[in-house]
Parts: structure tokens; C-alpha cells; sequence
């Protein structure tokens, strides 16, 4: 049960997933250092899940690793992972990243961590990194929002 609503789980995976690259092919070393694709085309999706941005929180909500990026971006990917097992999901469902973080640098320098769960899962979702002022929390760098098919 998830927030109120009963979520099936039937497992049905996408009848294809076609990468889309047609900028960054040269680059290929580089998007698949960070576990992304210029597009994903999806066809035969039963399921969509739209995940809000996770964050480096713990069950109550309570900012989680101040000033450690790695550490945060490992718990945000943690907090989505539970997301997507509560729909039935895993990484390997994952067809879009976006992350909003407060130091682009630090996240630079500490994405392949999230890059190797979404490359074991055999995905390379596209997505967009934005730099911004701030969160929801002072405490808290990087917010990862996802959306996932099966």
C-alpha cells in the first residue's frame, strides 16, 4: 500500500526500449560514465511511474549526510529504489532521471556511484542536471526525480 492506494505489481516489462543518441555518440565513453542516453523511446509500456525528487532523508523525513555528496546521492538512490519496489519496479524500469542539486561540481564528481546501479540494472536513462540555489531543506544536495515503465 502506498500512501493509500493499492499498487499492482504485474511485472510486465516494456515490449522495446530504443536508445536515442544521435548527438552524443562521439561522447559514448562520457554518457556511459554517468548512466545516461539523449532520449529513450518506449513502446508497449503498461505502467508509468512518476516518482517526485528523493531526497537524502530517512523514514521520518529527516535530512540525512550534510555535507556529503556521495552519501546523499547513495541515500536519494536508496529513497527511489523503495519507490519503485513499491510499484512493482526496479532500476531497470527507470526510462527518465532528473537531478536538481545545490553543487553541480560535487555531484560530478560523485555520479558514478548512481551511474553503476543504473549500468547494473542495464539501463542508461536520459535526464537533465540542473544546478540550484537550494532544496527543501538547507541540509540537503542533490534531489533525484525519476519516471519508470513496465
Amino acid at each position: 500500500m502506498a500512501h493509500g492506494f493499492e499498487v499492482e505489481a504485474e511485472g510486465v516489462e516494456p515490449e522495446s526500449r530504443e536508445v536515442v543518441r544521435p548527438v552524443l555518440r562521439e561522447l559514448l565513453g562520457l554518457v556511459q560514465n554517468f548512466g545516461f542516453n539523449q532520449g529513450e523511446l518506449v513502446e508497449g509500456a503498461t505502467k508509468v511511474l512518476f516518482c517526485s525528487g528523493q531526497t537524502s532523508v530517512d523514514g521520518e523525513g529527516v535530512p540525512q549526510h550534510a555535507g556529503d555528496m556521495a552519501a546523499q546521492i547513495a541515500l536519494a538512490a536508496d529513497n527511489l529504489e523503495a519507490v519503485l519496489r513499491e510499484a512493482g519496479m526496479d532500476f531497470g524500469n527507470l526510462v527518465r532521471l532528473n537531478f536538481y542539486t545545490t553543487d553541480v561540481d560535487a555531484f560530478m564528481a560523485n555520479a558514478e556511484a548512481l551511474g553503476a546501479r543504473t549500468g547494473a540494472a542495464g539501463v542508461a536513462p536520459p535526464g537533465t542536471l540542473l544546478g540550484v540555489a537550494s532544496l527543501a531543506f538547507p541540509e540537503l544536495m542533490i534531489e533525484i526525480e525519476a519516471t519508470a515503465v513496465a
